[in-house]
Parts: structure tokens; sequence; C-alpha cells
């Protein structure tokens, strides 16, 4: 806030409250102010005991979630990503090991799913909650 916004604020109020009762809330914004100073104060040396020595190592700017960017983390985790593994002959360029080139094996079918029908009934736990 600039000197002339808190100015106006402070017109304001001494034309709402009146030269009446304008010091005891003055007073009482000091007092809460003065408070929440403490208070924050208090936390940030109770948050620096528990963490301990570690504390200090802390880049605060990195945590900081302004500068979370999606668009950035994505590109980030793309970039990083090696190509997946070429198998078999498909790797062109890539050194063949001493056995010659493998043979693509395709993975085994999934499992047959059952047929369930009124005489042949799904199994049931009676146990289970």
């Amino acid at each position: 806030m600039t000197w002339d916004k808190i100015l106006l604020i402070g017109l304001i109020a001494v034309l709402i409250l009146g030269p009446e009762r304008l010091p005891t809330y003055a007073e009482k914004l000091g007092r809460f102010v003065r408070n929440a100073r403490d208070y924050v104060r208090n936390a940030q040396e109770r948050v620096k005991t528990e963490m301990g020595e570690d504390f200090d190592d802390v880049d605060w700017r990195k945590l900081d979630p302004r500068q979370y960017d999606p668009r950035r983390i994505v590109r980030e985790a793309l970039l990083d990503d090696a190509p997946p593994a070429r198998v078999g002959a498909a790797a062109a360029g890539k050194p063949q090991s001493p056995s010659g080139p493998q043979e693509y094996t395709p993975p085994p079918p999934p499992p047959r799913r059952s047929v369930f029908s009124l005489e042949d009934p799904p199994p049931h736990d009676d146990e289970a909650t």
C-alpha cells in the first residue's frame, strides 16, 4: 500500500468513528497488530526449532507455489524421459548382443473370463465386509 491510500483509509476512519471513539479503536488496532506480529514470530521460531539444522538449508523460493507452471513441469518431465528400448531387429543402429538379434515374443494372452450363470454363480465370501 502506498502512503496516500493509508492516509485515505485513516481519513475515512476519522469520519466514520468520530474523534471520541477513534483513540480506543486505534489502540485495539495496535494491540491486534502486535499480537499478530508476535504470533508469526513465535510460529517461525517453532518451525525452526522443530526442523532443526535443516531449516536453513531449505530453498524457500523453490517451494513458492507462485512459481508453479504446469507447462514447464510437463515439458521437463517429457524431456527427462529416456526413449523406450527397442526390441530385436527393430533396434537398428544399436549394438546387438553376442548371441545375435533377439526374436520378439508377444506377451501371453490375458486369462479367459469366466461366464457365470444361475446354475454356476460366482464365488462368494460370507466373511467379507
